[in-house]
C-alpha cells in the first residue's frame, strides 16, 4: 500500500524520484537534499475491480419537489399512483437511462417494475 513519506531534516513531504546511480527508487525532499531508499516500491494503487451499479441517492421531500415530473406509477409499498421521476445521476459512460420514481405519499424509491430484475439497480 502506497503511504506518504515526510523529510526528517525538514518535514516536508517526500516525492518518489529514481536514482540513476544508485540504480533504486528513493524518496527526496524537493526543498532540502534529503533522501531516502523506498523500502515499499508501489507509490501509487489504482483498484480498477470496483463495480458501481445506479444508485437513487438521497430522496427527502422529493416528492414535494414542485420541479419534478409526475407519473401515473404505482408505488409497491403503499398502492399510491402518482409518483416523481428523476434520471440516474452518475457520471460514467456506460450508464443507461435508468428513472426512478418517488412515491408522493409515502417517499418510497423504486425504478419501474417491468425492468428485468438481473438490471435492475441497488436501491
Amino acid at each position: 500500500q502506497a503511504s506518504l513519506h515526510f523529510c526528517s531534516e525538514c518535514n516536508n513531504l517526500l516525492y518518489p524520484k529514481a536514482d540513476p546511480q544508485r540504480r533504486v527508487m528513493v524518496y527526496a525532499c524537493r526543498i532540502c537534499a534529503y533522501d531516502e531508499i523506498g523500502d515499499n516500491q508501489c507509490v501509487y494503487r489504482n483498484d480498477l475491480l470496483t463495480v458501481t451499479k445506479e444508485q437513487v441517492g438521497v430522496t427527502t421531500d422529493l416528492g414535494s419537489d414542485p420541479t419534478l415530473a409526475h407519473a401515473k406509477m404505482a408505488c409497491p409499498k403503499c398502492g399510491h399512483d402518482d409518483a416523481v421521476y428523476f434520471q440516474d445521476q452518475s457520471k460514467r459512460k456506460e450508464t443507461r437511462m435508468i428513472l426512478f420514481y418517488v412515491c408522493t405519499k409515502c417517499d418510497h424509491a423504486y425504478t419501474d417494475p417491468t425492468l428485468d430484475l438481473e438490471t435492475q439497480p441497488d436501491m
